[in-house]
Order: structure tokens, then C-alpha cells, then sequence
């Protein structure tokens, strides 16, 4: 077994294309329309099946937010340097909501940032991922 993708469900498929590709650095991958059951999927990811795995993202049409509840947590990224990776997103209008700093009672260093929806990322400091696409 391998992990293929994750799917959040987004209020606006466009705004959080737009942040997936511009903020975090992800390519979009495909999309596609389902008209007679109102929805549309966007996949982006850093890579592509079966190497990487996808975000795969929902909009149910004209539904614009949902309510996290208390059972998400979030999405973790590999970054070559979180305090960069903080700073480039911060300058691309993204949203952190933790700065880059040792994790409590250890010494990784990640931060957190929250995309349109308010769903929450974890950047995770990891030297193998220096010469990996996105956040550099």
C-alpha cells in the first residue's frame, strides 16, 4: 500500500489553487468537472502518482466554507529551512500562524501556516529535502 493523496474540501477552488501553487509551490497536476453531481477537483502536488503523493482538492459548488470540527489536524511539508520557507511565504501574502522555531521539548525546527480555509500546514525542517521541489 502506498499513500495517494489527501482531499480537503475548499470554499473557493480558484483562491486555493492560487495558494497551493503560489504560496506553497505546488504544481497543478489536473483537474476535472463532474456537472451532473456539482462538483470539480483540482490535484497539485510537488511530484505526481506513484512518486509523490497529491492534495487533491474539492469544491462542491455553491458551498463557500465548512466547519473544521475538532478531529483535523494538519498537513506536513519537508523544508529545507523553515525560517526561509516562513519568510518566502509570508512575502507571497501567505498566512503563518506559527514562526519557525524548535518544536517544544525538542529540536526540530517547523512552523505553521494556514491556507485559505483555514486548514493548517506544518513546514518541518529536514536536510533531505534541500534539493526538493517547492519550498526552497
Amino acid at each position: 500500500m502506498r499513500l495517494l493523496h489527501t482531499m480537503l474540501r475548499v470554499g473557493n477552488l480558484q483562491r486555493s489553487i492560487d495558494f497551493y501553487t503560489q504560496v506553497l509551490g505546488m504544481k497543478l497536476l489536473r483537474t476535472s468537472e463532474n456537472p451532473e453531481y456539482k462538483y470539480s477537483l483540482a490535484f497539485l502536488g510537488y511530484g505526481s502518482n506513484p512518486e509523490h503523493a497529491e492534495l487533491e482538492l474539492t469544491w462542491n459548488w455553491g458551498v463557500e466554507s465548512y466547519e473544521m470540527g475538532t478531529a483535523y489536524g494538519h498537513i506536513a511539508l519537508g523544508v529545507p529551512d523553515a525560517y526561509a520557507a516562513v519568510e518566502k511565504i509570508k512575502a507571497a501574502g501567505g498566512n503563518v500562524t506559527r514562526e519557525a522555531g524548535p518544536v517544544k521539548g525538542g529540536k526540530t525546527v517547523i512552523a505553521f501556516v494556514t491556507d485559505p480555509d483555514g486548514y493548517k500546514i506544518e513546514l518541518i525542517e529536514r536536510a533531505e529535502n534541500a534539493g526538493g521541489g517547492g519550498l526552497r
